[in-house]
């Protein structure tokens, strides 16, 4: 009888010692999850994007999002995006390596956040890259156009640019760029409008890439000649890219596109 009972007082134990080892085991593994998590290796990187969120522009800027996401993810850097400049001054940027002004017309800006921006960049406190709408240079909106911006594109105002949208070939003309590593040297981009300047920015910026208005395909009136669409200032002490084409969100299928955009964020975010 004694022998039985023991026997059962040990099968319960057993039972229960067994069932204990198991349950501790089920909560323990959310924890050992969480430390996997934590390892994660900290950003390369940070960066920052303004971007537009409306307008002519707005299926651009998702598309651009949605590229650079996974970008971001795939090459283990972060991106944070902002539609306003209300919160940049000095401390805020200083988080951040890369700006990049992604279909961001240079007015309307605050004045906190303009200050900050061309400390930023003569400073070299981080990289910049710009797109398209950087160069909507003139008085808009009622607002004034921003002098110290014009110069560090060149000293250029905008003029006009071709509202029905024509392909065109571009021709890289500085092939050892770091931008243009693995780019061909001439690529057609397709539908975009091609904004012209009162005149050439070459004499103040390196340029990198022109496109061929001979190419223009419907054939345009509006040309300017020489007309460059990426350059840099090398003037400043920021490394900084200013990237024309950034219109149609058809862009980010196009390859030489795609690449230039890619070398342009791993160059310019180391100082």
């Amino acid at each position: 009888m004694k022998n039985s009972i023991l026997l059962t007082a040990l099968s319960i134990f057993i039972i229960v010692f067994c069932s204990y080892k198991i349950i501790t085991k089920q909560l323990e593994q959310p924890a050992i999850n969480k430390k996997i998590k934590t390892n994660k290796p900290s950003p390369k990187f940070h960066v920052l994007a303004l971007y537009e969120n409306g307008g002519h522009h707005i299926l651009y800027s998702k598309r651009a999002k949605i590229w650079l996401d996974k970008l971001a993810a795939d090459s283990n850097f972060s991106i944070d995006y902002i539609i306003k400049t209300d919160s940049i001054n000095d401390d805020y940027l200083a988080k951040y390596q890369l700006f990049i002004q992604l279909d961001y017309a240079p007015y309307a800006w605050t004045g906190a956040a303009s200050a900050a921006f061309q400390k930023y960049i003569e400073k070299g406190k981080g990289g910049w890259i710009g797109f398209h709408h950087a160069t909507l240079l003139g008085e808009f909106d009622g607002y004034q156009m921003w002098n110290w911006f014009s110069n560090f594109m060149g000293g250029i105002r905008y003029e006009n640019y071709i509202a029905t949208f024509v392909d065109a070939k571009v021709n890289v003309e500085d092939i050892n760029n770091p931008c243009m590593k693995n780019v061909p040297k001439s690529f057609i981009i397709k539908k975009e409008e091609w904004y012209t300047y009162n005149k050439s920015p070459r004499p103040n910026v390196h340029t990198i890439a022109s496109v061929d208005e001979s190419t223009y395909t419907p054939d345009s009136k509006i040309k300017m000649g020489d007309h460059p669409v990426i350059w840099t200032n090398e003037k400043v002490a920021a490394k900084n890219i200013y990237i024309f084409m950034g219109h149609s969100p058809d862009l980010f299928d196009n390859d030489a596109y795609t690449t230039i955009f890619r070398n342009a964020i791993f160059w310019a975010a180391k100082k």
